[in-house]
C-alpha cells in the first residue's frame, strides 16, 4: 500500500490513465478512513484518560513543547 504522499505525486504527474488515476483515488479515500479511525480512537484514548474520578471530563488544549497548539 502506498503513501497518501505517493499517491498525491502520482496524481499530480498527469502520467496516469483515467482509470488509474481513479484506482489511486479510491486507494487514498481507503487510506484517509484508516487514518481517520486511527485518530478518533487515539482521541477516545485521550477522553479516557482525562476523565476525572467522578467522570467529568477536564477540556484542556494539547501542548506541545510547552506551547497550545
Amino acid at each position: 500500500m502506498c503513501s497518501l504522499e505517493d499517491i498525491v505525486r502520482r496524481l499530480e504527474s498527469g502520467n496516469a490513465t483515467l482509470e488509474e488515476s481513479l484506482a489511486s483515488f479510491e486507494e487514498a479515500v481507503a487510506l484517509i478512513k484508516i487514518c481517520n479511525t486511527k485518530l478518533e480512537s487515539a482521541e477516545e484514548r485521550v477522553r479516557i484518560l482525562t476523565e476525572g474520578k467522578d467522570g467529568t471530563i477536564t477540556d484542556s488544549p494539547f501542548e506541545i513543547n510547552g506551547n497550545e497548539n
